[in-house]
Parts: structure tokens; sequence; C-alpha cells
């Protein structure tokens, strides 16, 4: 559905565009994650903007990167109360920027020894000697 000065958006067609289910998004109002509350017809269906949907994409990012709902709901309350908490709103963001960084690193460090543990079998089974992994142990001693 269309007005003369902006697009709106069914909850259907938010959770084609987004990937989250309108149960979540149902989820999402009731946690107050939404900037400004959620509009409605005159029949009481939510609609949506353009502006909403691109702040479910951030809100999924932060979630998809482990931020806590609660971390999501105060950021959101910080931009509600607008001018003044832009340097909260940052200080929230780098904690979370921290505990993003320390993952991708854990993360790194175990695709790592991943590796060498994929580079060990192929090896032992180019040599046919495949049978030998683990007989006496792990063999992760250059991992």
């Amino acid at each position: 559905m269309t007005t003369a000065s902006s697009t709106t958006l069914t909850i259907g067609e938010v959770s084609a565009l987004t990937g989250l289910s309108t149960h979540t998004l149902r989820f999402y109002e009731q946690e107050h994650l939404f900037v400004e509350p959620v509009r409605r017809t005159s029949a009481g269906r939510r609609v949506f903007t353009d502006s909403e949907v691109g702040w479910l994409r951030v809100c999924t990012k932060l979630r998809s990167s482990g931020m806590p709902l609660a971390d999501i709901r105060r950021y959101a309350d910080l931009v509600r109360q607008g001018p003044g908490t832009e340097a909260a709103r940052l200080d929230l963001l780098r904690g979370h920027e921290a505990r993003v960084t320390r993952q991708v690193e854990e993360l790194n460090e175990a695709l790592d020894v991943i590796k060498a543990k994929v580079s060990l079998y192929e090896e032992h089974l180019a040599a046919g000697t495949a049978d030998a992994l683990w007989r006496d142990g792990p063999a992760c001693s250059s991992a």
C-alpha cells in the first residue's frame, strides 16, 4: 500500500524483506526495539516504512553478531531520547565492536586449527597413512 508521501509495508512484506518472521517482528515491537512506535492502519494492521526496515536491518546485524536484546533496546532508547545521547550510543557500539572483534579473532584461531587438521588429513590420505591418524593422539602440535 502506498501513500502520496511515503511507501508503507505490511508485516508480511517486511518479513520477506528482512528475513525476520512476523512473530519476531511482533516480539521486537513488544520489546520496544523500534525507535518509533509501529503505526497501524484504521483496521489495526501494522504498517512499516522504509526507514523502519533499515532500522530492522541494523538490529538484525547487531543481534546476529551477539548483541543482547537489552543492549539493542538501550540503543533504541537512546536514539528516542534524541540529541545529547550520541556519546552514550557510541560507547554502547564501541563495547559491542570490541566484543565482536574478540570473537572474530577467536574464530580465526579456530579456523587455523581446522585448516591444519584438514591439511594433515589430506596429506595422510594421499600418502595412504590415514589409518595412523589419532593412533598416538590428535597430532595437533603445530596447530
